[in-house]
């Protein structure tokens, strides 16, 4: 007669706390130490346990973050329902995000700090370069940070605590915005400039997850 194993309660619940945060989001090892750890204890559980829901878990030790991502189906089954969103961003959120992309990478090959922090103006600053230029500076400024607080929605950036002029590039970026498409970062801003509008709603055809 087989003794099943006793059920062990503890480690259960840290696994559907890990996975419940994942399902959230993006995970940083610097925000959440003690979840970190239960995470890269769990990861065979985790990525057992998301992949029943079509998902793939993913992890970064080096830059300290995890994160959940829809699992592409080529076996020709029928697909499951999208638990991820994928949806299509502006011109100008992508924009953003490659412009956020390259001053991380800028960063990292002048071995300044992991943490790389813009100020707001900064930020306005970079964009207008690339925008309609307007006669009303206050709506555009306006405009910009519409596309600032999309990108912090997407999880890309934040702001910090009591400094909201203050935003930080989130590493997650780098899984989304990889070296051969930085690469042809140029040729991709003067495909901007020729398709971005005043009224700025055109929508691309690059597609995020959140």
């Amino acid at each position: 007669m087989t003794v099943p194993e006793p059920y062990d309660t503890a480690s259960d619940n840290a696994l559907s706390l890990a996975a419940i945060k994942l399902l959230k989001g993006v995970v940083y090892q610097d925000d959440d130490p003690d979840l970190w750890q239960q995470i890269m204890a769990l990861q065979p559980r985790i990525r057992d346990y998301v992949a029943v829901l079509g998902l793939v878990f993913q992890l970064d030790e080096a830059e300290g973050y995890a994160w959940l991502a829809t699992r592409e189906d080529d076996t020709g089954n029928a697909p499951l329902p999208r638990l991820m969103s994928r949806r299509q961003l502006s011109y100008p959120v992508s924009l953003l995000i490659a412009l956020l992309r390259r001053k991380l990478a800028e960063a990292d090959t002048s071995g300044g700090d992991v943490r790389v922090i813009l100020d707001r103006e900064e930020v306005v600053s970079l964009m207008r370069t690339f925008l309609p230029e307007s006669s009303n500076e206050a709506r555009l400024v306006d405009r910009i940070d519409s596309h600032i607080n999309r990108v912090a929605e997407l999880g890309f950036i934040r702001r910090l605590r009591n400094q909201p002029d203050k935003i930080e590039i989130r590493r997650i970026i780098k899984a989304y915005v990889d070296a051969q498409w930085l690469n042809e970062f140029d040729q991709r801003l003067a495909d901007y400039q020729r398709h971005i509008t005043p009224a700025d709603d055109t929508s691309d055809n690059r597609e995020g997850e959140d």
